[in-house]
């Protein structure tokens, strides 16, 4: 029997959750369950493409909310609009009252209704005032809440992936990846994504000023330099555990009703967890 590498689950990973060029070589239990461990990875990479997007566009003058449209715009992009095709199918089949193997069968078409439509719509326009504000409060702290809500939106992925979680379907994205994370690892996985976030808040938030500011500091001498809060820190932190709150509470009501979890149903988990986390830190202000 064939040894998993940690490669494997990169590549398992990323050649599932993006459009970037990997080939996934191995498609069996093992391979998936580094590749849901790893999940969070792909949403630091992703979240880093956007907020320097942002970041670039505020450079070049754009206003935040041009900023936020570009960031929120990006993670659509690099995963071919995966996670909110997921998220508008399962609104759809939640939203159809149907016993869950009608409901089933709805998420499965092509085509989507218009509990998705509407879903879709608001989901989008919360993001991108969640992020205006936060980029309008601190390029600093828009970029690091454009990280911290895409690393989020994958470690719901992780969680969702853990054992004791049923597949609602014998096929597809979410029966290869059901329950193939131990309990433990996922917790492991949750508890350093949160110090990560915790970490970059601490790191950013002394340059938590407005572009003002930020102006005055360059062509003006300044009596003291940026002081550290520990509410920082906390800020970020308390947005990735809400975003896991709400995913879970998503990832339970869907279980109840569908039987197990789907491929849509990681793909509404992740764009729940980023909104929350975006909405959390707007909030948290």
């Amino acid at each position: 029997m064939s040894t998993t590498s940690p490669l494997d689950g990169l590549r398992f990973a990323f050649g599932t959750l993006t459009v970037f060029p990997v080939r996934v070589t191995r498609w069996d239990r093992p391979a998936a369950r580094g590749g849901m461990l790893a999940a969070p990875l792909v949403g630091l990479v992703v979240g880093g493409c956007a907020a320097g997007l942002g970041l670039l566009m505020l450079r070049l003058g754009a206003s935040p909310l041009l900023a936020a449209v570009a960031s929120a715009a990006v993670p659509a992009v690099l995963t071919r609009g995966l996670h909110l095709d997921g998220l508008a199918d399962t609104a759809d089949g939640l939203g159809s009252g149907k016993p869950a193997e009608d409901a089933l069968r709805i998420m499965k078409q092509s085509d989507i209704g218009p509990f998705g439509v509407l879903t879709l719509v608001l989901v989008l326009l919360v993001q991108v005032a969640a992020l205006t504000q936060l980029y309008d409060e601190s390029w600093a702290l828009g970029a690091v809440a454009v990280v911290v809500s895409a690393a989020a939106a994958r470690l719901a992925l992780t969680l969702a992936a853990r054992a004791g979680v049923p597949a609602a379907r014998p096929e597809g994205l979410g029966a290869a990846v059901a329950g193939v994370v131990p309990v433990r690892g996922a917790v492991l996985v949750a508890v350093a994504v949160v110090l990560a976030a915790a970490g970059a808040g601490a790191y950013f938030g002394p340059y938590d000023v407005g572009v003002g500011a930020v102006a005055v500091a360059v062509i003006g001498p300044v009596e003291a330099g940026p002081v550290l809060e520990p509410y920082d820190a906390v800020r970020p932190a308390l947005a990735v555990l809400a975003a896991l709150a709400a995913a879970e509470l998503l990832l339970r009501h869907c279980t109840r009703r569908f039987g197990g979890v789907t491929g849509d149903v990681f793909g509404g988990l992740a764009e729940t967890a980023a909104t929350t986390a975006l909405v959390a830190l707007a909030l948290l202000g």
